[in-house]
């Protein structure tokens, strides 16, 4: 994904509002050496699993919805509780919609996705509290749909192949199919590629097959990180990003970040870019990591309260 990188390291060297710090780049990786760092499995305990064909469909599905978990200012956190746990966040959407398919709502069907209504996606995601964008995800979910139907006979599986096992393909494929994955924006005169969810959406496909079959792309090492909310929420934690005082008080604060704007923007590519000196630094000391393994690391820190401890901007956004 060159065009990411490349755009990522050009908002990363223009920033006002956010810096690398390059010296805790170098100590972090010191760090992982000495701990003996290593990638994440994936978590088959939170994820469905069927036949080839229906898992692709609930990735397409899962990775449709992975946006924006947090609550308004005043409103209940969402959760859903399952086998006698509490979940939020990502987790509540994945085990949601594996719920869903255990109880016989065809979920992963393109015809049912592009007829789903407010109601059907409610009880689908029902829980304590409510997700956010509720109205934006149900029109993602038929959009997804229609395409399906219209173009790929109503299989995911089949949009996957016309990637034929690359990477990048596959991403530029989703994004332009899928409005909602084109994550694009504009930073000053100049395009900015940031592609989180259809990333993320080949980095899943990878991981649900473990590289192998339908999972397998020639150049997954091309996949950059996935600019979210909690990458540099843990990077900021770590030392990595710096935020200038004005933005930090915003993001302790939980003052809205308009998207598309210049302190948001700058977050998301500095992010991207600082994933990459992470990875170029982890090389140099004889530790071979690709950059979607590095975000995968960053993500699992990212579930411990330790890295809660200083706040993520917040942007209401169906991109990430």
């Amino acid at each position: 994904m060159f065009e990411v990188l490349e755009t990522s390291r050009i908002v990363a060297n223009k920033s006002v509002h956010v810096r690398i710090d390059e010296r805790a780049v170098t100590e972090l990786c010191k760090t992982w050496v000495e701990e003996g760092i290593s990638v994440p499995p994936w978590d088959s305990v939170h994820h469905f699993k069927g036949v080839p064909e229906d898992t692709i469909a609930y990735i397409f599905v899962l990775d449709a919805l992975n946006f924006c978990f947090w609550p308004p200012p005043g409103r209940p956190r969402w959760e859903i509780e399952y086998e006698s746990r509490r979940f939020s966040g990502y987790y509540a959407l994945s085990i949601s919609l594996k719920r869903a398919i255990g109880s016989g709502i065809p979920i992963i069907k393109a015809d049912f996705l592009a007829n789903i209504t407010l109601k059907d996606l409610k009880q689908v995601l029902r829980g304590k509290g409510e997700l956010p964008l509720l109205k934006e995800r149900v029109e993602i979910l038929r959009e997804l749909g229609q395409v399906l139907l219209d173009e790929y006979h109503g299989e995911a599986y089949r949009l996957l192949e016309a990637a034929e096992h690359s990477a990048p393909a596959f991403v530029h494929l989703a994004s332009e199919k899928f409005p909602s994955f084109r994550d694009v924006a504009k930073y000053g005169c100049d395009e900015v590629f940031f592609y989180k969810r259809a990333q993320i959406l080949a980095s899943d496909l990878y991981g649900v097959f473990n590289g192998a079959e339908q999972g397998h792309f020639i150049d997954v090492d091309e996949l950059t990180a996935f600019a979210d909310y909690k990458l540099p929420q843990v990077l900021r934690h770590l030392g990595v990003l710096r935020y200038k005082p004005g933005l930090t008080q915003k993001v302790d604060h939980g003052i809205l970040l308009e998207g598309g704007s210049i302190e948001e923007i700058e977050i998301r590519a500095n992010t991207i870019w600082a994933v990459e000196l992470i990875r170029q630094e982890m090389e140099a000391l004889g530790r071979t990591f690709r950059a979607f393994e590095i975000d995968g690391i960053l993500w699992n820190m990212g579930q411990d309260e330790a890295f809660r401890a200083k706040p993520y901007h917040r942007t209401m956004s169906i991109y990430y």
